[in-house]
This record gives C-alpha cells, sequence and structure tokens, in this order.
C-alpha cells in the first residue's frame, strides 16, 4: 500500500502554512467518509484566547488509513477528539457517512444526540487500552456492544468473533491484568468494532507497545481497512507507523504544514522541520528535534543512523 508513488500523492496534497485553507484530500478512487471543513478549536478568549487547532480542512476516505504527526502540544488530541464527536469545536464543520450512507455534521448535531452518533459511528482505540480489569476479555468486548445496541448472547457471539479476528480467542476469559501489553492492545481494537463503526480513531495506539508488538498493532490496523473498507485515523509520535499509512500528514501550531520540508531526527526519530537545531556531520547537516537529541548525537555519533 505504500509506494513511492502513493507517499508523493500524500506529501503533494498535503498544505503548507499558507494553505490552510485547502482541503487535505485523499484524491478520487476513493469515497469520503470524513469532511471536515475550516476546524478549529480555541481554548479561553481575548488575548488569553489559544487555537489548540486552525481552520483545517480534511477528507478522509473509505479504507484509508491516514497518520497525523506533529510535535507535543500540536493539536492531534484535540483534532482526534473533534472528529469523533467527543469535543466540540468553535467554529467549522465534520461531516461523516455512516453505514446507512446518510451524512451527519456531528459540530452542528445537538449534544443529546452525540453519545449515538459516537456507538454508531467511530471505534476509539487510546494509548492506555482503557480496558476494564473487572472484566474477561470477552466481557470487555461485549459491553462496548451492548452500548451500541447489541445485548445478550448477540453480543457475546459478535466479541467471541471479533476476539478470534485479532488472534486472541485462547484469551476470551482472561482479565487484562493477565494479559501482555500486546494482547490488551488487540482486545482494544476488538473492542472498537464492536459496532462495526465505518471510522477507527486511534490515539498513540504503538506508544506503550515494544517494537515488534508495535508492528504487529500496526498491520492489524492496515488490514482492517483493507478488507473492510474501514477509515483509520491515526494520531502518533511513532514513526513506524509510516509503513501502513496512505497518508502521512503533519500538524503544527494547528494547522497542516509541508510534510515534504521534514527530515527524520535520527536520536528520537521524531520528523523535524530543517530549522532549529543542527549539525555539520560527514558533509551533512543533520537537523534535531532539541538540543538534547543533538548532544546526545554529538556524543557518539556513529550509533544513530541519520
Amino acid at each position: 500500500m505504500n509506494t513511492t508513488e502513493n507517499t508523493s500523492a500524500a506529501t503533494a496534497g498535503t498544505p503548507g502554512p499558507a494553505a490552510g485553507s485547502q482541503a487535505v484530500s485523499a484524491g478520487h478512487s476513493r469515497v469520503p467518509v470524513l469532511t471536515v471543513r475550516g476546524l478549529t478549536k480555541t481554548y479561553g478568549s481575548g488575548d488569553t484566547a489559544v487555537d489548540a487547532v486552525r481552520s483545517v480542512d480534511l477528507d478522509v476516505a473509505s479504507g484509508e488509513v491516514l497518520l497525523v504527526m506533529g510535535p507535543s502540544g500540536s493539536g492531534k488530541t484535540t483534532l482526534l477528539l473533534m472528529l469523533g464527536a467527543l469535543l466540540r469545536p468553535t467554529a467549522g464543520s465534520i461531516a461523516v457517512t455512516g453505514r446507512d450512507n446518510r451524512d451527519v455534521d456531528i459540530a452542528a448535531a445537538p449534544e443529546k444526540h452525540l453519545p449515538a452518533l459516537r456507538s454508531h459511528t467511530f471505534g476509539f482505540i487510546f494509548q492506555d487500552y482503557a480496558l476494564l480489569d473487572a472484566l474477561t476479555a470477552t466481557e470487555n468486548i461485549a459491553v462496548a456492544a451492548n452500548l451500541a445496541g447489541t445485548t445478550g448472547s448477540a453480543a457475546h457471539h459478535r466479541a467471541t468473533e471479533l476476539l478470534d479476528r485479532v488472534g486472541l480467542e485462547h484469551r476470551a476469559t482472561a482479565r487484562p491484568s493477565q494479559m501482555s501489553g500486546g494482547e490488551q492492545q488487540r482486545v482494544a481494537v476488538a473492542r472498537a468494532l464492536s459496532n462495526d463503526p465505518p471510522v477507527l480513531l486511534a490515539d498513540e495506539p504503538t506508544a506503550n507497545l515494544d517494537a515488534s508488538r508495535g508492528r504487529d498493532l500496526a498491520r492489524l490496523l492496515r488490514r482492517l481497512a483493507d478488507e473492510d473498507h474501514r477509515s483509520v485515523v491515526i494520531v502518533s509520535h511513532d514513526d513506524r507507523l509510516r509503513e501502513i499509512a496512505d497518508r502521512v500528514l503533519w500538524l503544527e501550531d494547528g494547522q497542516f504544514r509541508q510534510i515534504a520540508s521534514m527530515t527524520i531526527d535520527p536520536v528520537c526519530r521524531m520528523s523535524v522541520e530543517r530549522t532549529g537545531a543542527h549539525l555539520e556531520w560527514h558533509e551533512q547537516t543533520i537537523w534535531f528535534c532539541s538540543e538534547g537529541c543533538k548532544r546526545e548525537f554529538a556524543e557518539n555519533p556513529d550509533s544513530f543512523q541519520p
């Protein structure tokens, strides 16, 4: 899914700092599921007002894996919470197409309608798994199915099917405290699928996983997008997720920026702009996210791959 052609197209479609009003589109080959226009979230007012997200336009297509990266405090989580109707935007629209092919502007929907919209439209995957330790893996998934309207034996059957799909049917009666981090996150993915949502929203899904389990989780998300034509939006610092993404967008100061101008910090492996901390090494200019990473590289440059 991640050819050079796809990467180039993703880069070309990413608006720079001066192009914030342009929609970041997935192209014409897929049907949009999320259509965002002018999305803004402002905290405070007057002289103390801070725009966490500023006039963001975005299209997310059916079956697409979109990765949004950026430094801490850039607005990634705020954006994700607004997309999932967990946080009200200050301005803008978020049109989502449900399984019934009806479009709803969740930014304008009455507050009392939001729980039902969330329970039928989105699946959420969190960094800390957010499983209930008093419940088994099967019960954690069944409870989520209950909230979406599936109850009794049907909910239990749905949970069993989903555990099989994520490769954890043998852990059906285990509680979260009896599972590894990778197993807990796969249960969390199964729970997110319990309502058959058209959109999965993942906040740093690999942050608590080692390299091997992180790759396994990433490939699972890619497979769910491909097999189910399900949209997956991920916000993360984890550069490993690039390999499964159709597009990678860089969010900084609440706006999308040109990812073509980014490079990789060889110490922390984060994408960074070609400004700020840097040094010359083997006739190359190496850029860093901070002076700390620069010092660490300078102490032993041969231990890092620039």
